[in-house]
């Protein structure tokens, strides 16, 4: 299973969002710090979910992270978040 397909999954099964995308920028970052050759290194997340409705901005983000897990989180370099109710 890939990175984008693991971070897909699970933010599905902890969140239950109406709209969720999730982009490999990876390549966009060749020759940057944290590249990889093969990509999955650097995503971008966009998702909408009523459960992030009372949580402030860093509560959001510490519960994708909580989401993600540390061993997916820790094999990402760089994760941009757009998270909203």
């Amino acid at each position: 299973m890939s990175v984008t397909e693991e971070i897909t999954r699970k933010l599905e099964d902890c969140f239950a969002p109406r709209a969720l995308e999730v982009l490999d920028e990876s390549e966009q970052h060749r020759g940057h710090a944290g590249y990889r050759e093969g990509g999955e290194s650097h995503f971008r997340v966009m998702i909408r979910a009523e459960a992030f409705g009372e949580m402030s901005r860093i509560a959001r983000h510490r519960a994708i992270h909580a989401a993600l897990g540390a061993d997916l989180v820790g094999r990402i370099h760089a994760l941009t978040l757009d998270v909203a109710p």
